[in-house]
């Protein structure tokens, strides 16, 4: 147990150092946790969730084709039409790219909507900075909302066996989708405070065209097949993997017949981001040699002393603890790590895990936007900036964020515990 928590901690030191290197550092640690025999290989296969990391993968070669069609900017456009001037555009975007977000990974979310608030701000001869900041933090609150929003609740639907529907309706009463909802509607008013003074009016000329619509169509089936399968009883533990790289496969074929241009399987299969899909897989054999060596076990007894066995003392350190060093590293991780420990929590307590488990995903997802490293799409987001001449410090950026992020963060807080805690 001592080797492998003293491997474990190196492994998070060096993730947290070296973060161009994480996915090397993941599957380095993973393979000295094989050869220590701290997991024992035969478990290694089973160790890793094959689903999430399908789904992953097949989600983002959907999205890629998605964003190359050009719909996403041709929604933007039809939303801005209707705002009267150049703040509740910029409010109207972040909302958009936060419904986007709940079905599209953040990063490639930003990358959709941040050029439109680029163009308008170049249009009025503005600053785009606070718009770029609101389109991304806006774009992280709802990686919880659906089951494909983001890698975290990839990874929780694996954990607690959920399927979409259960994001959206879960044992009787609202999923995570309602609260998300909710904590944006309360977070959003942060924006409005912000935006209060941006009056000047907006006209876009431009129309974009899109190229082709069935991407949209893809991405539509992949959500409905994903309900679909939600259904289906005694399904193979892949069943969604399968569905989302099957429909990126179609993707691609369509796409190469369409165009005659073999090079789009080249560039769609390039997008797929391998680097989280390594990182992903080298953390699964890491937290499977945890299991074996008793860490989680001990992990979740000493939450549970700080909590003196009260649900809902420990139910607020997990939430709180995890927006702050999720405001700091990368949450895969973190989130990998902790759904184990959480699940030993609540069976020593003998509670059900629900309300741990969508403390900790608020949390994590949410506490990304505390800071400007705290969440990719952050990071995406300020990047766009500096492309276009704006360096943004780290104070200017979190007179948004903080308070976005706590009205959002107490409001998902509250709510899961009225629903599901008491």
């Amino acid at each position: 147990m001592i080797l492998a928590l003293i491997l474990f901690l190196i492994t998070y030191v060096c993730l947290l150092a070296f973060p161009k290197w994480r996915a090397y550092i993941a599957l380095m640690a993973a393979s000295l946790f094989i050869a220590l025999q701290i997991i024992p290989i035969k478990e290694v296969p089973t160790a890793i969730d094959w689903n999430v990391i399908l789904m992953i993968g097949g989600t983002m070669g959907i999205v890629s084709l998605f964003i190359a069609s050009k719909m996403p900017s041709l929604m933007a456009d039809m939303i801005i039409k209707k705002m009267p001037n150049i703040s509740w555009a910029i409010i109207a975007l972040a909302l958009f790219a936060g419904i986007i977000s709940a079905f599209v990974d953040n990063v490639a979310t930003v990358l959709m909507v941040a050029p439109v608030a680029i163009t308008i701000s170049k249009k009025l001869n503005a600053s785009p900075v606070n718009s770029i900041i609101a389109i991304a933090i806006s774009s992280n609150l709802q990686g919880a909302a659906t089951l494909v929003g983001d890698t975290t609740s990839i990874m929780l639907g694996s954990q607690a066996n959920m399927n979409f529907m259960d994001f959206l309706w879960y044992q009787g009463r609202p999923g995570l989708f309602f609260v998300v909802q909710a904590a944006a509607l309360v977070s959003m008013l942060v924006l409005v405070y912000v935006f209060r003074k941006d009056k000047q009016k907006i006209s876009l000329n431009e129309k974009t065209e899109v190229t082709d619509y069935f991407p949209t169509v893809l991405l539509l089936a992949m959500i409905v097949l994903l309900i679909i399968a939600s259904f289906i009883p005694n399904k193979i533990d892949i069943t969604n993997g399968l569905i989302c790289v099957g429909l990126m496969i179609v993707g691609i074929i369509y796409t190469m017949i369409r165009t005659k241009d073999w090079k789009v399987f080249k560039e769609t299969v390039k997008e797929i981001d391998y680097f989280t899909l390594m990182l992903l897989a080298g953390i699964f054999i890491i937290i499977g040699g945890l299991k074996s060596a008793g860490v989680i076990d001990e992990i979740a007894k000493i939450i549970q002393k700080m909590g003196g066995g009260n649900t809902f003392l420990i139910y607020t350190i997990i939430v709180w603890t995890s927006v702050l060093i999720s405001a700091f590293i990368d949450n895969i991780p973190y989130t990998a790590t902790m759904l184990p420990v959480v699940a030993a929590i609540a069976a020593n307590l003998g509670v059900d895990p629900t309300v741990l488990y969508f403390g900790l995903i608020s949390g994590a997802t949410l506490g990304g936007n505390l800071t400007p490293i705290g969440a990719s799409a952050n990071i995406t987001g300020l990047g766009i900036l500096r492309k276009e001449g704006h360096e943004v410090k780290a104070l200017d950026f979190m007179k948004i964020s903080v308070p976005f992020t706590l009205a959002a963060v107490t409001t998902g807080y509250v709510l899961i515990w009225l629903l599901w805690g008491l």
